[in-house]
């Protein structure tokens, strides 16, 4: 029988001009430490970005943020000085999450790890990456430290050479993990989760994280779109969904056992095909009497929402909707995927005010700063967004290595994107023109805002 091995997880800092918790929880993290427990092994999970951590009235420099009802908020941060290829940019520069002095007692708290398994998300806050693995390295000489996740997968010859990784898993770590313990420690997985059943997945391991008032849930993984700036089909080729009953016995499994009410999606394509997950998931919901509310941050697909669904949606406790609509220029929108019309926006809209929803509760994300895109563009997206009865939510690009407008991005962009992931930057704007400047921005986002609904 093998030792039962101590493994420790690392959600890392976020260094950047701006962040903010929209139910953001380490999901992949979470998913390895339920199928590290299947395995016999003890895990821990140290989440720098938890900003309810009962120690941060201690730290004066990271005041205990401002957090919202539904368990979204803002993050605790400090101010610290911007990398150098970002000096310029007249903005203050933050870590977002706890202190590093509290990190360093949290890392010294419980048994010395086996190894430490470090997650990461955006390309361009690698900063808080290396940070981690650095502090790591330092209270644990000799153990393993072993980086995935997004920076991993889009960049992982910068993350190779600059993390401070012993080893980087690229793609699902349920897949890398198993061979890389094997060469390390001799182990066998004896569970392995079999990757085209999503439903052969344990439960993450929301229990290990203190404190927990929100639980994000995914029902699918992939998209069936090809959006040109969208990266989701390079991190999982293939859409696949569980159980929709599957999903609601996990729903009412946290709510039961822990007591959350709140929970977050975070699918590519919940409302696609809703007769195969979004409606039996919500008839379900609806059949186990379940008082929940449930938040969409990451935008949910127009085309197919019929004002029946609005009603269920509404019905089912659905309270945060957000949906991707990009740009109202017909061209573009064939340009970019084509995954959306004007009328899909204008139909679903209608539908989702008769069902009982307000303006400012359907949110529509815009995108702003593609390539070669002009401000009138954008402009009148948000004008067309306004008249049909949402609010326009500013999105700003981010290009991403692999994906389809990533080299129209590398032309377009005064920065050089191909050798400095800190460039990828949405903050930046980074393929802004003479087309698109700071200040067409500004008044972009201020029009935005503006609040055309306030009788309503």
């Amino acid at each position: 029988m093998k030792p039962r091995r101590n493994v420790l997880l690392v959600n890392p800092w976020i260094h950047d001009f701006a962040a903010y918790d929209f139910w953001v929880k380490p999901l992949g993290l979470l998913y390895l430490a339920g199928i590290l427990r299947k395995n016999d092994y003890s895990v821990r999970l140290i989440d720098c970005l938890d900003s309810r951590h009962p120690a941060l009235n201690s730290y004066p420099e990271a005041r205990p943020p401002k957090r919202k009802p539904f368990g979204q908020g803002k993050f605790a941060r400090q101010v610290i000085p911007s990398p150098n290829p970002l000096r310029d940019i007249p903005r203050s520069y933050h870590r977002y999450g706890i202190p590093p002095t509290l990190f360093q007692k949290e890392l010294q708290r419980g048994e010395k790890p086996d190894a430490v398994l470090v997650t990461s998300t955006m390309t361009y806050w690698y900063p808080g990456v290396v940070d981690a693995i650095r502090l790591i390295s330092q209270s644990f000489p000799g153990t393993p430290v072993i980086l995935g996740g997004n920076y991993v997968n889009f960049c992982p010859s910068h993350a190779a050479m600059y993390s401070g990784a012993d080893f980087i898993v690229p793609g699902a770590g349920e897949r890398g993990i198993p061979d890389l313990f094997k060469s390390l420690f001799g182990d066998d997985f004896e569970f392995q989760p079999d990757p085209d059943d999503l439903d052969s997945y344990p439960y993450p391991a929301f229990d290990i994280l203190p404190g927990v008032n929100q639980v994000s849930v995914i029902t699918s993984r992939g998209c069936p779109f090809r959006c040109t700036y969208c990266a989701s089909h390079r991190l999982n080729p293939v859409f696949r969904r569980r159980n929709p009953e599957g999903v609601a016995e996990e729903i009412a499994f946290w709510n039961r056992t822990i007591g959350v009410r709140d929970f977050s999606f975070y699918d590519d394509a919940f409302l696609f095909n809703p007769e195969e997950m979004a409606v039996p998931l919500m008839r379900e919901i609806q059949r186990m009497g379940l008082d929940c509310r449930f938040h969409c941050p990451n935008g949910l697909h127009l085309r197919s929402l019929t004002e029946d669904i609005a009603f269920l949606l509404r019905k089912t406790g659905f309270t945060t909707l957000r949906f991707g609509f990009e740009t109202s220029n017909p061209d573009s929108q064939a340009a970019t995927g084509g995954k959306t019309t004007n009328q899909d926006l204008s139909l679903a809209v209608r539908s989702l005010r008769h069902a009982g929803f307000s303006p400012k509760d359907i949110g529509v994300y815009i995108l702003c700063g593609l390539p070669g895109q002009t401000a009138d563009e954008v402009r009148e997206t948000i004008l067309f967004v306004k008249s049909c009865g949402a609010r326009p939510i500013i999105a700003e690009y981010s290009p991403i290595p692999g994906t389809a407008l990533w080299q129209e991005a590398v032309a377009a962009s005064p920065y050089p994107l191909t050798e400095e992931p800190l460039f990828h930057n949405n903050t930046l704007l980074p393929c802004r023109s003479d087309r698109l400047t700071w200040e067409d921005y500004r008044a972009l986002k201020k029009l935005a805002r503006e609040n055309t609904f306030e009788n309503e």
